[in-house]
């Protein structure tokens, strides 16, 4: 199970917390535990023994203090672990950004590791095993960083935070490590909960509100692949925030959330005091998961209070008004960087995405990704400075400070449409897929994004590289990037060390005995 060296570091305990929500300094053990999340009992990888992990709560500008101790024992589970923080820019801590072969060794049983960042920009984020396939079997979990400033206050009112978080996910009966091919999942989970068909009428989710009052709910994809399309029976759908970015409002009632994705929408409850369902289909599935609602699959349930306690009889609405990701606008400094032209960035990547079907592979420009068994971030620390001297041979692409960076994504690969993610940024996606106009004036800015499905479009983002360090930037569909579907942007590599000073613990155990 372990293909490389684990080292790790021991440092101290944070307080435990065994809760559903922790705060910004809390011990999270990840250990294996039964669990039936749908009436089907299975073995699962998890954070403090709960699924999804406990919902972590900052405010902004708190330092957090983390610290994952491995308890995982079962052989037939990954053991290693690492944790990244999903949205997260970490600005000055790059060395904390969780990626197994790009910032770190992964933690070996029986070690710990104690993650400390800044909570520079509130928002919605979440994290997760960032080892192999484990975040799959239940590494997951909704980070949630608070302004008491916070400029959305004023579109809603509702309380109880944690009640308004939504987390939507695909779950296995066959463990992550044992699934071979395209991957079929058994159900969807809506907080944690849900049925498959033919299985036990399990309990599902249930979101309480009251008439007249105004929600927010925090839409978490903590997917390893489907995306989902995402309505409440009766009710519209506000959008204020995309990923962690504040957003202009503007008012859907189905949303398509992929892997990786956050929206904060805002709930009018004015409708009679019942039951509504909450939906999320999938984009893909087994068992006819992705056609049917039957018998409460891929469902939860809105209820108001005083409404009775059962199941739904609602309907969806007849007209449907989707979310097209070109109607989404940032409510502050709007513009894209670089220039208003197509070409107006001061480093264009055109990469070209492939799949090898007889070796099961992906590749970006050619290659395919393999995480080194020297973190990129170690080399760099013992001076690799160019894309040359970097491992992986040809995953790795290295940029200058204070440059305008676009990518350029083709759509219609296989398997998709895909996600793609980038760490350490959020960037402006100055052309969406499905649709032939750049936007540089207002365009939606987040830090994941679908390339689309239509053979000759493509997808164009934007960024500044004013973060040094490797970021990796992969398919969000895990089971993509475990079959090479990432790059790395090593960013102003030559100051890399000073701005990202390590913990003297971190240099100990990394950098004066780098793994063979």
């Amino acid at each position: 199970m372990f293909r490389r060296s684990y080292l790790s570091c021991l440092l101290c305990l944070a307080t435990a917390a065994l809760a559903t929500q922790v705060g910004s300094v809390s011990t999270l053990k990840v250990m294996n535990k039964n669990i039936t999340p749908d009436g089907f009992s299975r073995p699962a990888s998890l954070i403090n023994g709960i699924h999804p992990g406990p919902v972590i709560m900052a405010k902004k500008g708190d330092r957090l203090k983390l610290n994952v101790i491995n308890e995982l024992i079962d052989p037939k589970q990954l053991r290693g672990t690492s944790i990244h923080w999903h949205g997260i820019l970490q600005k000055g801590t790059n060395f904390m950004d969780g990626v197994d072969g790009v910032t770190q060794c992964p933690i070996a049983p029986s070690q710990s590791f104690l993650y400390s960042f800044n909570a520079d920009e509130a928002g919605t984020y979440w994290y997760h095993s960032h080892f192999q396939l484990q975040y799959c079997d239940g590494v997951r979990g909704v980070l949630i960083v608070q302004d008491p400033k916070d400029p959305l206050r004023s579109f809603y009112d509702g309380t109880g935070l944690e009640s308004t978080i939504i987390t939507l996910a695909e779950w296995y009966h066959t463990l992550a490590p044992d699934i071979v091919g395209i991957s079929t999942a058994d159900s969807t989970l809506i907080n944690g909960k849900g049925r498959f068909p033919g299985g036990p009428n399990a309990d599902l989710a249930v979101v309480n509100v009251q008439k007249g009052k105004r929600y927010r709910f925090r839409v978490v994809s903590i997917s390893c692949d489907p995306n989902f399309n995402f309505s409440i029976d009766g009710h519209d759908l506000t959008i204020i925030e995309t990923d962690s970015i504040p957003t202009r409002q503007h008012t859907v009632n189905r949303l398509q959330i992929f892997a990786g994705q956050r929206y904060s929408v805002v709930l009018n409850a004015n409708q009679p005091a019942s039951n509504y369902w909450i939906r999320a289909l999938p984009s893909a599935g087994s068992r006819n998961l992705s056609t049917t609602f039957a018998n409460g699959v891929n469902s939860a349930i809105l209820r108001y209070q005083g409404a009775p306690n059962e199941e739904p009889k609602s309907t969806q609405q007849k007209n449907q008004n989707v979310l097209v990701e070109t109607d989404l606008h940032p409510l502050v400094n709007p513009s894209a960087p670089g220039r208003s032209t197509p070409d107006g960035a001061d480093v264009t990547f055109n990469l070209t995405l492939d799949f090898d079907q007889a070796a099961f592979k992906f590749s970006i420009n050619n290659a395919s990704f393999v995480p080194p068994t020297v973190p990129v971030l170690l080399q760099i620390m013992n001076g690799a400075s160019s894309a040359q001297d970097l491992l992986p041979k040809g995953g790795v692409f290295t940029v200058e400070r204070n440059k305008t960076v676009q990518i350029n994504l083709p759509s219609g690969l296989i398997g998709g449409p895909h996600p793609f993610h980038l760490d350490g940024h959020t960037f402006s996606v100055v052309k969406s897929a499905d649709n032939p106009k750049f936007n540089f004036l207002d365009p939606v800015q987040r830090d994941v994004v679908s390339i689309g499905d239509t053979q000759g479009d493509f997808v164009a983002i934007r960024f500044r590289t004013d973060n040094p360090g490797p970021w990796i930037f992969r398919c969000h569909i895990n089971f993509h990037y475990q079959e090479g579907l990432a790059i790395v942007f090593a960013e102003a590599p030559d100051q890399t060390a000073a701005d990202n000073p390590p913990p003297s613990m971190y240099l100990h155990h990394f950098v004066r005995n780098p793994p063979d």
